[in-house]
């Protein structure tokens, strides 16, 4: 099996979302979106492997040293995105920043605010989307940032609101501290999960603003050719995933997510048409 069929391995078995918008890439185009997205469920996996976050941050490290040409001969995942790189003219800076970001991860650490998390979105979710959009317009730069970052804030916050009964299990705030502040949540009772009426009224503060960044981001979507339409298909998760989610109570149901069949369904119907 070669890097990019392992690649392709990765993203299926891992992000499944990604792996079905990968699909209705073009031919050529689709494995190096295979290994962009390989790349980042790799990344987002070091977190789970480590129970102590300085081992975490040496992965890390390992994955800054081949993406910069010093290592990563024998892992197939990293030998492809290489040659993605390489071939696509992808930016090295806007990787090892992904990587930094995901630093984030390995610690409890609340998010401090929300132009934090803004920022944390921004290296990570928004980045996947624009450099998908670059591999998808020959390495040319297709004006897609606007749209990128819009798209990455509304889907880091829709994400966060899904996790956040297994992450304040975990001890863990994604969710904006100054915002969680504001409307009066303790992080203790968050952690125990106490639910409260200012918890309520912040997670329908976070799921009004992810509808918002979704409503911009298919504007600006609307200005830039269809044809970056597989990078931006995960976009279309978003509204359903909100809509699924409904209120707190909702969550607190342990509502499970919908199914894959679901989500397949609406990825392809989203591929119908533009803006996703």
């Amino acid at each position: 099996m070669d890097a990019y069929e392992e690649a392709q391995k990765t993203v299926r078995e891992r992000d499944r979302d990604r792996f079905l918008a990968d699909l209705f890439a073009p031919v050529p185009a689709r494995k190096h979106l295979f290994a962009l997205h390989a790349f980042n469920a790799e990344i987002v996996r070091i977190q789970n492997l480590v129970s102590d976050p300085t081992l975490g941050e040496i992965r890390q490290e390992w994955w800054r040293e081949a993406l910069q040409g010093r290592g990563g001969e024998g892992n197939p995942v990293a030998e492809a995105i290489i040659a993605t790189i390489g071939a696509c003219t992808l930016p090295v800076a806007a990787f090892i920043a992904l990587i930094d970001a995901r630093t984030f991860d390995l610690y409890n650490d609340p998010m401090p605010t929300f132009r934090d998390f803004e920022g944390y979105a921004g290296e990570t979710t928004s980045s996947l989307f624009q450099l998908g959009s670059l591999i998808l317009n020959g390495g040319a730069d297709p004006g897609s940032a606007d749209a990128a970052g819009h798209a990455g804030v509304a889907m880091a916050l829709t994400r966060a609101l899904w996790r956040l009964p297994y992450d304040a299990g975990q001890r863990r705030v994604f969710l904006p501290r100054d915002r969680l502040a504001a409307h009066g949540v303790d992080l203790e009772d968050l952690f125990a999960w106490k639910p409260s009426l200012g918890l309520e009224a912040a997670f329908a503060e976070f799921a009004g603003t992810a509808r918002g960044h979704l409503v911009q981001a298919r504007q600006a979507l609307a200005r830039l050719p269809a044809t970056l339409a597989p990078a931006f298909l995960p976009l279309a998760l978003v509204e359903r995933d909100l809509d699924a989610l409904g209120r707190l109570d909702v969550l607190l149901a342990a509502r499970a997510e919908p199914p894959q069949w679901r989500r397949q369904w609406a990825l392809w119907r989203a591929s119908k048409r533009w803006p996703v």
